[in-house]
């Protein structure tokens, strides 16, 4: 956990549950983002939450668990053809809907990470750099990176060429070669730059056989 760690003090000022939100998944050009909601009971908070990022990858997996079974959470997705249509800050705020949605209680604030805010029927506020002052804020970072995360490895299984397991659908350079020598799967979002110049390549290589 780092020395400036998220605390409780946002939720503590509510009467009532409070939902932080956060999503994972609006950079990369391949597969879903990921958004999810998490209402934490004081007393049950598990120890060592902190912003998704500071945290090693064991130790995101051991609190996804922890927080999963302690905590109130809901957990949703826009899917890449969703992406392509609506472009991605939309997709991301409807996956955080769907994720504040599938809550099973409701909350009496929703505190979402960044400084949009979605359409949601509860008092909402937007905190930047959420998750790393807001324990639920964080909590749901944690739960959205870990459940994207398995996703991606296990599309990586039957998309072994594009190496999601260790990017994560992320444009690392490994990546886009692949794209390049491979071309873009279903799973790629044809709407970002670099599937676009993929797919234009391929469609180029095409006409070029037929001359």
């Amino acid at each position: 956990m780092t020395d400036d760690a998220p605390t409780f003090a946002f939720e503590a000022r509510t009467s009532g549950p409070v939902a932080g939100v956060d999503e994972v998944g609006r950079g990369p050009m391949a597969g879903p983002v990921v958004a999810a909601a998490v209402i934490l009971t004081p007393g049950r908070i598990p120890d060592g939450i902190d912003d998704s990022k500071a945290l090693e990858r064991d130790t995101r997996e051991r609190l996804h668990d922890e927080i999963r079974a302690a905590a109130a959470v809901g957990i949703a997705a826009a899917s890449v053809r969703t992406i392509d249509a609506i472009n991605i800050l939309q997709a991301t705020m409807l996956a955080m809907r769907r994720a504040v949605a599938r809550l099973p209680l409701a909350p009496a604030l929703v505190i979402v990470d960044g400084n949009r805010l979605p359409d949601l029927p509860y008092p909402a506020m937007a905190l930047i750099r959420g998750d790393a002052r807001s324990l639920s804020v964080a909590a749901a970072s944690i739960v959205a990176k870990v459940v994207r995360d398995r996703l991606m490895t296990k599309l990586a299984a039957r998309y072994p060429q594009f190496g999601w397991d260790n990017n994560a659908g992320y444009c690392t350079a490994e990546h886009l070669a692949a794209v390049a020598r491979h071309g873009p799967s279903a799973h790629h979002r044809r709407s970002f730059a670099p599937v676009r110049a993929a797919l234009t390549q391929e469609l180029e290589s095409q006409l070029a056989l037929t001359l």
